[in-house]
């Protein structure tokens, strides 16, 4: 009885891997568990670490919606769900719009089957082309989301990511972008 006991209390002990351990104030049970889906280390580029945020925006630069990824993440696998979640746009008359007529995007986003993916949906894809189109032509259109990425960035609770988990600097991104919205209106 006496070894089932210390063996119940041994295997308990196992089992709370979600304690912290011994010896190593601070620390979960390995160092690679701090890393979350939107800053995760990846071999292949090198290790990169920590956030890339993704903004959709009106022909003005009022963000419209915000995301965040990691930075080892290419960027075109956030152009589909960052069109998809477009909110409703109330119009004056008629129906609530849920697209744009015409998307702009940088040469990260151009690949065929985000043209044709745009198109079938009824937007009209003006995304720079590789090793066609200038940079030169590009900053025409691209200063309005600079821009507004620097009205985001402007916070300083989004220059340098502290929070380890994403959904809570999703959360920071989000109250950025409403409070930018509501300066940006009220003048």
């Amino acid at each position: 009885m006496a070894e089932a006991a210390s063996g119940g209390a041994g295997s308990d002990r196992l089992e709370r891997r979600d304690r912290l351990v011994d010896g190593d104030p601070g620390r979960g049970g390995r160092a690679g568990q701090q890393w979350g889906i939107t800053d995760r280390p990846d071999p292949v580029d090198r290790g990169k670490t920590g956030s890339k945020l993704h903004v959709l925006s009106d022909a003005n630069g009022l963000p419209l919606l915000v995301g965040v990824s990691a930075a080892n993440t290419h960027d075109s696998h956030a152009l589909q769900p960052m069109v998809m979640g477009l909110p409703a746009i109330r119009s004056r008359r008629g129906p609530r719009r849920r697209k744009p007529a015409r998307l702009r995007a940088d040469k990260a986003y151009d690949s065929a089957a985000h043209r044709t993916w745009l198109r079938e949906r009824g937007i009209i894809p003006r995304i720079a082309r590789r090793g066609i189109d200038t940079s030169d032509r590009l900053g025409r259109y691209r200063w309005k989301i600079e821009r507004t990425i620097a009205w985001l960035t402007g916070y300083r609770r989004l220059t340098i990511r502290y929070e380890r988990h994403a959904h809570l600097f999703a959360a920071f991104l989000s109250l950025a972008a409403a409070i930018t919205c509501f300066k940006k209106l009220a003048t």
